[in-house]
């Protein structure tokens, strides 16, 4: 796991990643760095599928790889995962491509191990419910177990909202009491500030990992590795095109299994029920919405 996440990194160049070079894709704040942590000090990535402003496969995916990146820059000492608030709002079975979630799963999983603390899946459609029933079995529990349905109307599973995040700070969105919503030229800034300290801390990275390592590529000899590709050979398929019920075009194993479901010393989940006791909330419960 970890050679090959070194070989990606070293052919796909994730630290040099810019904010101009992905301006354009953030226009709509489709995924963004909350100005905010979580109780537990994990950073939070706010998802917005609903929102896509992009058709090309390429740059979805190298934004979601700079948001990664910058959210794991700004983690707290000691502490390594974040959290995924993805909001439903606007999605449709028709904003899904199942070639980017594909590709999307394959980075989170084989490149950014054991950074999934916790997924909020905030008001999903039933359609989204149907789906996620589907890939269910192919989830690990470890995996399981951190993804967590929210219904705003439902109260049993707002509780989840209270118990983890300070909600003066969560968005007026996700039921919280803070009415600041995204700016593109305000984030903008703070990317900015943001890619001067990726500067700094790349620049006084181990020698040996340089990209310009003679031995590094030696050792890791990367020209079998792909990741993250745009290639015409994949052909594209809108999840309105599957049946959920009996094809799941081989996606589901494949696609939603992240490598958070991979042993770790660092759960912070698990400290995190340790803290508060066992969440009543069950994953794909009915919704009241």
């Amino acid at each position: 796991m970890l050679k090959e996440t070194l070989k990606w990194r070293l052919q796909y160049k994730p630290d040099e990643i810019r904010w101009e070079d992905v301006a354009h894709e953030a226009e709509t704040g489709k995924i963004y760095r909350a100005n905010y942590v979580d109780k537990y000090g994990r950073t939070v990535l706010v998802m917005r599928p609903g929102f896509q402003n992009t058709t090309s496969s390429k740059g979805q995916i190298k934004y979601l790889v700079y948001c990664m990146e910058n959210a794991i820059l700004n983690l707290p000492p000691g502490q390594e995962q974040m959290v995924w608030l993805i909001d439903f709002k606007g999605w449709s079975a028709g904003t899904i491509s199942v070639k980017v979630t594909r590709e999307t799963a394959h980075i989170l999983q084989g490149c950014y191990p054991e950074r999934l603390g916790l997924a909020i899946l905030y008001n999903p459609p039933k359609i989204f419910e149907s789906f996620f029933s589907v890939v269910k079995p192919f989830l690990e529990p470890k995996t399981y177990k951190k993804v967590k349905f929210v219904y705003s109307k439902d109260p049993e599973s707002r509780k989840i909202m209270d118990e983890v995040f300070d909600m003066d700070k969560l968005e007026c969105a996700f039921g919280g009491r803070n009415p600041t919503e995204f700016n593109v030229v305000d984030y903008g800034k703070r990317m900015k500030e943001d890619d001067n300290k990726m500067t700094l801390h790349w620049s006084s990275a181990v020698p040996t990992l340089s990209h310009n390592s003679a031995e590094t590529r030696s050792f890791l000899d990367t020209n079998n590795f792909e990741c993250g590709s745009d290639s015409s050979d994949k052909e594209d398929v809108n999840l309105e095109s599957l049946d959920i019920e009996s094809d799941s075009d081989g996606f589901p194993k494949a696609g939603l299994q992240d490598s958070s479901c991979l042993d770790s010393e660092h759960d912070t989940s698990a400290e995190m029920n340790k803290k508060t006791g066992p969440v009543k909330l069950e994953s794909g419960s009915n919704s009241s919405a």
